[in-house]
């Protein structure tokens, strides 16, 4: 078995190319989506892109309660976030996915610093849009699922192309 600095001839086990601890600090810092994924009544798992923040330790979402996922992760409190470099100016490709349990809050001090801290990530430096931003999240009926991970799987492309002819840059055109 070669090393992570060796050439790697086979990518059937990609189990050993994870991302590292300030390499996916700096993907949950920068990335403003992911996908959050939960299964329905009759067990069919199924997935929708949100915005989220990375915050103590867990995930935090926000949906109105009409979206079927609120009834069914209170129903089914598993769920998984699944998070990639894509969209942000981390460049090659990273991604990490978390599963954990599920809370549905409501109370009005989490909604509040949910508004606020998720305005802040999604319109950086701009107060303006982001006072417009929690505005616009404060409707009724809204509420915010935390997921608590309890597992997670990282993938570090560049880690992976590390040494390779895959990885190999070229100037010719």
């Amino acid at each position: 078995m070669s090393s992570d600095s060796e050439y790697t001839d086979s990518y059937e086990d990609v189990s050993k190319f994870t991302l590292s601890g300030d390499r996916e600090q700096a993907l949950l810092d920068k990335q403003t989506e992911c996908t959050f994924m939960w299964t329905t009544s009759t067990g069919d798992p199924v997935g929708v892109v949100m915005n989220f923040i990375h915050a103590n330790g867990s995930f935090w979402l926000t949906c109105t309660r009409r979206r079927k996922r609120v009834p069914a992760v209170e129903a089914r409190p598993r769920a998984a976030v699944a998070i990639s470099s894509r969209g942000t100016d981390i460049g090659i490709s990273q991604a990490v996915t978390y599963k954990g349990d599920v809370e549905v809050l409501d109370d009005d001090e989490t909604l509040q610093w949910m508004y606020r801290t998720l305005a802040a990530k999604v319109r950086p430096g701009d107060p303006v849009k982001q006072e417009a931003f929690a505005a616009h999240l404060d409707s009724p009926g809204r509420v915010v699922i935390k997921l608590i991970p309890d597992a997670r799987i990282g993938f570090d492309s560049e880690t992976m192309f590390a040494n390779s002819p895959a990885g190999a840059t070229t100037t010719e055109v």
